[in-house]
């Protein structure tokens, strides 16, 4: 059994064990929702805690949108930070600053409806629930609700730490749960069949790897898809046809991250790209240690829709195919390293993941992606990122401080 099948056995075993708790001895179980939740604040008892807690999920699963956005407003009233008591604590640390009275303001300053989440998380794959639970919240889209938005991001990114995930490579061989998930969560290049998965994942010079939380074990959190190459290639169509030749393993060079999908968007706002791309490239590198390019073929989601504002004679020009390469090449990469933001940062959601992440500006691939959904973001328009993985961090500092996208030589000897 592989180190990754032993962790998922032992929180399936965990699972069973706590699915065996019944509500017997522990007291009523309210169907009413506030009264479920004072019964989950107030219960002391580790087993009834359990219990009551998963009461209350089932309740908030099945409640309406009406329903649930009034659950939470009144939450948020009863169960907020007490603003006397945590005055009292500040006064009581400027008095005398103690380990004990920092304590008390760590603890008075964060509401207690906190607490309450952390309690649901102890259910039976509560932790997978809970995401859910977020992502629903975002769904409703309703102000009223942003601090709770908030609440469940500051406690995932302390239980979806990097250093809790899972690296796991996905081949054909992966359980079919797993590859199913894989075709439903592909958000760049759509999978559109079973045989259009197995060409991205039986060949040799093709791999996926994915993040996995112990908590979360039947559902990757993110994953990537890397063609490995004899050089760089300029077409999508080509790294996914179905039907090509396998490249010669003492012929590739170049590892090509070509897609990245994040599978939950109840986990919107944690960063798990970066580390995945850097782990993947490394134990790339390890295996196969002719490689020597690590870089990106990535779309430019918003670049048509930024053409059309600020260089509307330019979009004209594509919608009708009259527009040259140099000029096409020119607006692109004004687009990617001149920031219209108010922010200062990349106009280009893309650009700002990989940059931030300390790869570089390589180059601009023209009609790269001539699908459907390629020419109607970007006029078929794509990037190169280029990850150094000697410069990566360096790239990444300098980055954060300046919000300048680095470029390479060939996008400054296109500016010439």
């Amino acid at each position: 059994m592989t180190f990754f099948g032993r962790i998922l056995s032992s929180v399936m075993k965990g699972t069973r064990g706590l699915n065996r708790f019944t509500a017997k001895g522990v007291g009523q179980l309210h169907d009413d929702i506030h009264a479920a939740a004072d019964a989950v604040m107030s219960t002391t008892g580790e087993v009834s805690s359990v219990i009551y807690a998963e009461h209350l999920l089932n309740l908030i699963e099945k409640s309406d949108d009406e329903d649930l956005t009034g659950f939470f407003v009144d939450l948020a009233k009863r169960y907020d930070i007490d603003t006397e008591e945590l005055a009292r604590h500040v006064d009581n640390y400027a008095t005398l600053q103690s380990a004990d009275n920092l304590e008390t303001i760590r603890s008075s300053a964060e509401p207690k409806w906190i607490e309450l989440f952390r309690r649901l998380n102890t259910t039976p794959n509560g932790t997978y629930r809970l995401v859910e639970l977020r992502e629903r919240v975002r769904s409703l889209n309703n102000p009223e609700l942003k601090t709770f938005d908030f609440g469940l991001l500051r406690l995932f990114k302390y239980w979806f730490n990097p250093s809790f995930l899972i690296l796991e490579s996905i081949s054909w061989e992966t359980p079919a749960n797993i590859l199913e998930k894989i075709i439903q969560y592909e958000a760049v290049h759509e999978i559109n069949s079973w045989d259009d998965l197995r060409a991205r994942l039986a060949p040799s010079d093709r791999q996926c790897f994915a993040f996995f939380h112990p908590l979360v074990p039947n559902d990757p959190l993110i994953f990537v898809e890397v063609a490995l190459c004899k050089g760089i290639p300029k077409s999508i169509q080509k790294i996914i046809k179905l039907d090509r030749e396998e490249v010669a393993k003492e012929e590739i060079n170049t590892a090509v991250f070509y897609s990245i999908s994040n599978c939950h968007s109840g986990l919107a706002g944690i960063s798990f790209g970066n580390f995945l791309i850097k782990r993947v490239a490394k134990s790339l590198k390890q295996d196969i240690p002719e490689l020597d390019h690590f870089v990106t073929l990535s779309p430019l989601p918003g670049f048509k829709k930024w053409l059309g504002k600020q260089h509307p004679s330019t979009f004209t020009r594509c919608v009708n195919d009259e527009c040259g390469e140099e000029e096409l090449r020119t607006v692109a990469i004004q687009y990617l390293t001149e920031s219209n933001r108010d922010d200062g940062m990349p106009n280009d959601s893309v650009t700002r993941f990989h940059i931030g992440n300390g790869a570089i500006l390589e180059d601009i691939v023209l009609n790269a992606d001539v699908s459907e959904k390629g020419l109607s973001q970007s006029f078929g328009v794509m990037v190169n990122y280029l990850y150094d993985l000697d410069v990566v961090e360096e790239n990444h500092e300098l980055f954060v401080k300046n919000k300048a996208v680095p470029i390479s030589k060939k996008i400054k000897a296109y500016q010439s």
